[in-house]
């Protein structure tokens, strides 16, 4: 049976790459590039062999229904009313939203808990829609007792993102949520910066955020301190004089299975930017959603990306379409 995948947003710079990868990865999906201007996603959707639907974010009910059953949502733009979760828990479909940060994901939580979905729906506002907290749960794995967990990211002016990531850089500031000695805590994101190294000699400041990978984070090590930072600067790709990448840093801290006392530092890096690098987080869930893996289809529930999808294999995807994970280990 032919799966149907609707993409709200599915012809913008995240959406559009997510369904050029989902036509690869499913040759036989009948994929829905979604939203206001559907004429806007008509040269793609000849290009892919998708379908285009005019969809009104807030009131997605009348063109849900003329469609027929969907088997996922995608929603690859801002839904502030939940309206294409409650849309897929309505008719049995999965969900994957990828803007959501802490504060915005209760809604969503209480609703699944008053009545269970019968497919996944997917929490994915993690910074590029889980790709970091994947690559630091496989790190993680190394380690017996985790101390401490440090990951940032740094937008380069000069990627050339989609209006959505623009919007969302713009608006990082304020509040920010941090672990500190065992300790939940809100705080002024100014007042918290920190010097993030990328490379030697190459240094950005950047502030903390409310990002789901840091509760995540928390629940998967324990550890004490954990922050998750955002900045903007210079990026690996334009120091070098070509395209902005977009980098990561996942700095961990803590004792390892061998019993020596050990800081990781994982340095991921995509060369075609943020836009690239959160669409690839979107592909490995709806991959593993859709079972396109191989693997049997996942239970209903909550999910994130770091409980849905087995980390060597999302991190096997991200490297095949280019993006590049270097490791240091040194003694603590």
């Amino acid at each position: 049976m032919v799966q149907r995948v609707l993409i709200a947003g599915g012809y913008g710079a995240v959406g559009g790459t997510v369904a050029r990868y989902l036509r690869r990865l499913g040759p036989d999906l009948d994929i829905i590039l979604a939203g206001r201007t559907p004429e806007s996603g008509a040269a793609l959707a000849s290009e892919i062999g998708a379908r285009t639907l005019r969809l009104d974010v807030a009131d997605p009910a009348a063109a849900l229904a003329g469609l027929g059953p969907v088997d996922l949502i995608v929603a690859a733009l801002q839904d502030r009313g939940d309206a294409l979760i409650h849309a897929a828990m309505a008719q049995g479909a999965a969900h994957i939203g990828i803007t959501k940060v802490v504060e915005e994901t209760g809604p969503a939580v209480f609703a699944a808990l008053h009545a269970p979905p019968r497919r996944p729906i997917v929490l994915a506002g993690h910074w590029a829609a889980g790709v970091l907290i994947l690559v630091a749960r496989q790190a993680i794995e190394d380690f017996a007792r985790v101390d401490a967990v440090a990951t940032a990211a740094l937008y380069d002016a000069a990627d050339a993102v989609g209006p959505m990531s623009a919007a969302d850089a713009a608006s990082f500031s304020g509040r920010a949520l941090l672990r500190r000695g065992g300790q939940w805590g809100w705080v002024d994101a100014g007042d918290h910066g920190r010097a993030l190294r990328l490379a030697e000699g190459h240094q950005a400041t950047v502030q903390p955020l409310a990002a789901l990978d840091v509760p995540s984070l928390a629940a998967i090590t324990g550890a004490p301190d954990i922050r998750f930072d955002f900045g903007e600067g210079d990026s690996i790709g334009t120091r070098a004089g070509g395209r902005a990448s977009h980098d990561g840093v996942i700095e961990i801290e803590g004792g390892l299975r061998s019993g020596r006392a050990a800081r990781r530092r994982i340095l991921v890096s995509d060369p075609k930017g943020v836009d690239h690098m959160t669409a690839l987080g979107t592909l490995v869930a709806a991959e593993r959603v859709l079972g396109l893996d191989g693997l049997p289809l996942p239970a209903g529930g909550l999910a994130l990306p770091e409980t849905l999808v087995a980390p060597e294999a999302a991190i096997a995807r991200f490297e095949q379409f280019g993006v590049r994970i270097t490791t240091e280990t040194e003694a603590a």
